[in-house]
């Protein structure tokens, strides 16, 4: 080929890219602004979808308006329409295994049935959902014990719905009435291989602090006190917390169709007892988890089983202070092989480096360059710091939390002013353990992650701007301040550092490390027109609230809240100005690198 053809190709194949990205571009807004348009538009092709026989024969017609359904889940996935969503969904999968007879539509209503009694127990169609998952567990799987505890549940805990008297003449027809009522009222359980277990009642609202811990068991076994979990459809974390550090093993087992048992890991905990307050099974139902059980497996060993709908890959490891067992799971892209199965230890998909970019004229370039063309940093999420309980570093009359919290807000205010959706782990005085924040992030999608601190330093002279992406240590210095962040002892530090080689091999090292450079040369540029500063670069460190991260990620100390000079700055509005703008003009520098890097 002619040299000047293949530059009029390439021409033309980024001038296509760039009318695409436009395009994407200007139709976020209005998507954005539609998901009451999407739901009723979906509520009126469901229901005319239904009137008509003929057309209700055709799998693709309910496929469209299951579509516009997640249309509008996807423009406001924690709107008021997002429960009726999910409902509907589970409605569309219902008439679709009316018309086909699989099984496996089926599980699918009953999965989105799930979902909106995991997410919204207390929602005034969480009683539909339950009875029309009875329903087709009764009527179209067979599965009568699962039925019976649903409609126990609206007897129990919605005694006022509508649904009451239809849920009490089922369960009569059903029979062994009053053993299901009792069982959903706080009769005894019968442990991890009860078949009701999978059914149980709607969670309540997962707790954002932990538990406090009891005094250590005279037996020397530590206690499992707190079980909780942020999810998404593409990505869930499980934290176990404990009151003492343990040891653990884990294993994957492989689905048992004859007892309806999915691939499922299981994590035994040694030396430890359940405590009191943890349901023995919650229902998560977010496509990637069906439940999370727990139970005394041994007289000194605690159980943990999630029952996964979905699963590609999977991490454990441990943090401190509290001890605590973080399970990070990731749903299937869609070309995965299965999970190993009954390996004692975690088989790993071997992941693509970050650095990876695919060859130029692949259908993978193309769609690479889509990804880098700006389109994907649209989402930020700012997290305030510490928080609650926690009050951060403390001096000069300034306590860290609140500065931290105050910042964010303007930042975050600057950001929706050049475009950006922003969102925040915390937008009052509350305490969220550290690991939840990050994956508050990875549930949410969110494009980047800025987290906002103070810093402090026994000697008051030390001061500057300095800005952190999730790596090893390599100095001192970053291994103070990871620890204090961390809430733990240096030394724990390089027990981190071990767990950390492998949890980098899926986060955007060199993103986030970018991501920092300009962020730290556009704060200080910014503020040193008005302010002297002292540039104390970016640096590495293994910040708990990094760890796992999907995107982009770093850590902003915006000054030593011990040294005076600084101190009085922070609580000057007009510095807090040049900081945020500083920031603000980092993420568009960022922003800008990628889009540039696609187009070359």
């Amino acid at each position: 080929m002619k040299p000047h053809h293949v530059g009029n190709i390439r021409l033309l194949t980024a001038l296509a890219l760039c009318a695409l990205a436009g395009l994407l571009l200007c139709a976020s807004p209005a998507r954005a602004a539609s998901a009451k348009s999407y739901f009723t538009t979906g509520h009126a092709e469901f229901h005319a979808l239904v009137k008509d026989a003929r057309k209700a024969k055709y799998r693709s017609n309910w496929q469209k308006v299951e579509e516009t359904f997640s249309l509008c889940l996807k423009t406001a996935p924690n709107g008021p329409y997002a429960p009726k969503a999910l409902y509907y969904i589970g409605r569309v999968y219902e008439e679709l295994g009316a018309q086909s007879g699989l099984k496996s539509d089926f599980r699918k209503a009953v999965d989105y049935y799930g979902r909106v009694l995991a997410r919204y127990p207390r929602h005034g169609w969480a009683d539909d959902c339950l009875f029309r998952r009875a329903d087709v567990y009764a009527r179209r799987l067979n599965e009568t014990t699962a039925a019976r505890l649903d409609l126990a549940t609206i007897i129990v805990d919605y005694p006022r719905s509508d649904m009451r008297a239809k849920a009490d003449a089922a369960l009569k027809r059903l029979g062994k009435y009053q053993w299901a009522v009792n069982k959903v009222s706080g009769g005894s359980g019968d442990g991890l291989n009860a078949v009701a277990s999978a059914a149980a009642k709607a969670p309540a609202p997962v707790k954002q602090q932990p538990v406090a811990a009891a005094p250590r068991d005279p037996s020397g076994l530590a206690h499992l006190d707190v079980v909780r979990f942020t999810s998404s459809d593409e990505y869930t974390r499980v934290v176990l917390e404990l009151d003492a550090q343990v040891k653990y093993r884990y294993q994957v087992l492989g689905p048992n169709p004859a007892v309806n048992r999915p691939h499922r890991l299981y994590i035994d905990i040694q030396d430890s007892r359940l405590g009191h307050d943890v349901t023995a099974s919650t229902t998560v139902s977010d496509g990637i988890l069906r439940s999370i059980r727990t139970g005394q497996y041994s007289k000194d060993t605690t159980r943990v089983v999630l029952d996964f709908l979905n699963m590609q890959d999977y991490k454990i490891f441990p943090l401190q202070n509290p001890y605590r067992i973080v399970i990070d799971v990731y749903a299937p892209d869609g070309n995965s092989p299965a999970p190993a199965v009954a390996s004692a230890e975690p088989a790993h998909k071997t992941p693509a480096n970050s650095d990876y970019r695919p060859p130029k004229g692949s259908k993978q370039m193309a769609g690479s360059l889509l990804e880098q063309l700006g389109l994907t940093v649209r989402t930020i999420m700012i997290d305030a710091g510490h928080g609650g309980k926690d009050p951060g570093a403390t001096a000069n009359g300034l306590r860290e939390k609140d500065i931290n919290l105050e910042f964010a807000r303007l930042l975050g205010g600057k950001l929706e002013a050049k475009g950006f959706r922003v969102i925040y782990t915390r937008t009052t005085d509350v305490f969220i353990p550290l690991e939840k924040r990050t994956a508050m992030a990875n549930a949410q999608k969110a494009d980047l992650f800025l987290s906002i601190h103070c810093n402090a330093n026994h000697s008051r002279k030390v001061n500057g701007l300095e800005t952190y992406s999730l790596n090893l240590a390599k100095t001192d210095a970053a291994v103070r301040i990871a620890a204090r962040e961390n809430g733990v002892d240096p030394h724990a530090i390089s027990d981190i550092q071990f767990i950390l080689t492998d949890l980098m091999i899926n986060s955007k090292i060199k993103e986030s490390r970018d991501l920092a450079g300009d962020v730290q040369t556009s704060t200080i540029k910014r503020v040193k027109k008005t302010y002297p500063i002292n540039n104390k670069g970016t640096r590495e460190a293994p910040f708990y609230v990094l760890m796992g991260a999907k995107m982009p990620s770093v850590l902003v100390e915006i000054g030593y809240i011990t040294n005076k000079t600084e101190a009085a700055r922070l609580r000057s509005d007009k510095y807090r100005e040049h900081l945020a703008n500083g920031i603000v003009d980092g993420v568009l520098a960022y922003k800008s690198q990628i889009e540039r890097y696609a187009m070359n």
